[in-house]
């Protein structure tokens, strides 16, 4: 099969084709997962990795009813609704996040949209935890273009909000906001200046043209997301996906790989299900492109790998946490 044109060259470029992310897809696994890395190393140190931590700063009693999300309120997972958390609570933990190696510090609200006041101290959140000279990004909900703009005013680095799979099977997945809210809110970020973080879910049933679809939406985009993290569902009892079969490994890499070779100056993001993930398979995440995971005991409510467990990781592959 031949490689699309300039594909080895990671040539930045925004006219991908369903069909040309279906070939890459479809390559022999070592030849797609060679090229992906061909195009990683160019762009990127391959042994680096940068560390992030990701902070529930207001968990549960959302209204959405994101059939992965134990923090929906619709579903009985057992999360709690709590308030926001005071903004010197989570500048502690993001001291603790940088004496631990992090250099990005990631804050997650249950909510559907934020209120202006709730901005407020978020922003202010987002001030103390660049003063301590790390990276910041946010993830609220959707934003108006007024509040993206006062974010990108407290200095916000990026801000996440993903497509979470393929406009096809979106409807599968959520039914109270549309794919188009999430594009929107996208727009109202690039055009305040912030870098955009957004990417999706592997394995919550939907077929590989559901994958294709998601990164095609991804790459098609008019500027690519700086920030694409890619993670592997986490079956939490009580949510709707919580029973279907396991992603596989081999089929989470290739997206990993398709993800670098059509967006090949983006952080690709080894995000959540590191927990049931093997070493081995982490490795041939890396070695396809991601350079990013988060560290600490949870990904908002979801259990992650301790840190001595990455720790040792990365000294069996030889790989050096990023400096900001």
């Amino acid at each position: 099969m031949n490689a699309p044109a300039n594909l080895d060259a990671g040539k930045l470029r925004h006219d991908w084709s369903r069909q040309e992310i279906a070939d890459l897809f479809a390559l022999p696994f070592a030849d797609l997962i060679y090229r992906a890395h061909t195009v990683h190393r160019a762009r990127f140190d391959a042994n680096e990795v940068q560390i992030s931590t990701l902070l529930s700063i207001k968990t549960g009693g959302c209204p959405e009813d994101c059939a992965y999300c134990p923090q929906s309120a619709t579903h009985d997972t057992g999360v709690k609704a709590e308030k926001l958390m005071e903004i010197e609570a989570v500048l502690r933990d993001a001291r603790a996040a940088k004496e631990g190696g992090a250099t990005r510090f990631c804050m997650g609200a249950a909510w559907r949209s934020p209120k202006d006041r709730d901005l407020d101290t978020v922003c202010q959140m987002v001030e103390g935890v660049r003063a301590l000279g790390m990276e910041t990004c946010v993830t609220l909900g959707m934003l108006t273009a007024m509040q993206a703009d006062k974010l990108k005013a407290a200095g916000l680095d990026y801000y996440n909000h993903n497509l979470d799979t393929s406009p096809e099977y979106y409807g599968e997945i959520i039914s109270t906001r549309t794919y188009q809210d999430r594009l929107d809110t996208l727009t109202h970020v690039r055009d305040a200046g912030i870098h955009v973080c957004c990417g999706g879910i592997v394995g919550m049933g939907e077929a590989r043209n559901d994958r294709i679809g998601m990164i095609h939406a991804l790459a098609t985009l008019p500027v690519h997301p700086e920030s694409v993290p890619i993670n592997m569902l986490v079956q939490v009892e009580g949510t709707p996906v919580s029973k279907g079969q396991a992603a596989d490994i081999i089929e989470f890499v290739r997206t990993i790989a398709v993800a670098r070779l059509t967006m090949p100056a983006s952080m690709v993001r080894l995000s959540a299900g590191r927990e049931t993930m093997s070493d081995e398979g982490q490795a041939l995440a890396f070695f396809a492109g991601a350079n990013s995971i988060f560290c600490g005991a949870k990904l908002l409510t979801t259990p992650n790998p301790s840190r001595d467990r990455d720790t040792a990781l990365f000294e069996r592959l030889g790989i050096q946490a990023m400096t900001f």
